[in-house]
């Protein structure tokens, strides 16, 4: 396997370096698009859809789409609402492992020490196993804050990519049951 990103646990006066790793692959086919003639691949074209012409990179900017108008955004205004660019894992605060409801777990990463983190990393892992608490704190990968929760699983320790609570969708357009200690006799 091959190391994802590289930094440190912190907490407190804490700190263990370690590497991060998928802890998934996608197991799903990857299939091209051919053309039925000769299997050519067949390629996408960035298209001016009122002149139907072809648009080169260097003229494509990005904006966001507001009352049917749209506000542009250079390469300056991404900078300004990245994250501070960090090389660590902060834990914010220890909870009890059964605290975070399963809808928001994202993404698994495991985390490897670095030869000056074995001792603490055991130690950690071990800490969380024996309380049954789990570290909640918040990692920067590819320019993007990210929450994150730390356990112990195995005698690893395993980083969950976790979603904020405005990701989650609220199933009130849904039609569902309810539930049966609420339903009239």
């Amino acid at each position: 396997m091959k190391a994802i990103w590289t930094g440190a646990i912190g907490f407190g006066l804490v700190n263990i370096p370690v590497k991060m790793y998928s802890a998934v692959q996608d197991s799903t086919l990857d299939l091209d698009m051919l053309d039925k003639k000769d299997h050519s691949h067949i390629k996408f074209q960035r298209i001016n859809e009122h002149t139907g012409k072809e648009v080169p990179w260097a003229n494509i900017i990005k904006g966001y789409k507001y009352n049917d108008k749209y506000v542009i955004l250079t390469d300056e205004d991404f900078e300004k609402a990245s994250p501070e660019k960090t090389k660590a894992i902060e834990i914010i605060q220890f909870v009890d492992e059964i605290a975070i409801d399963s809808i928001y777990y994202e993404t698994p990463y495991y985390l490897e020490p670095e030869k000056a983190g074995v001792k603490a990393y055991s130690l950690l892992c071990e800490a969380l196993k024996k309380t049954g608490k789990s570290g909640l704190g918040s990692i920067v990968i590819r320019a993007r804050e990210n929450l994150c929760l730390l356990k112990c699983r195995d005698n690893v320790l395993l980083l969950n990519k976790i979603r904020f609570e405005e990701e989650i969708r609220d199933p009130e357009d849904l039609k569902y049951p309810p539930a049966l200690s609420s339903r009239p006799s």
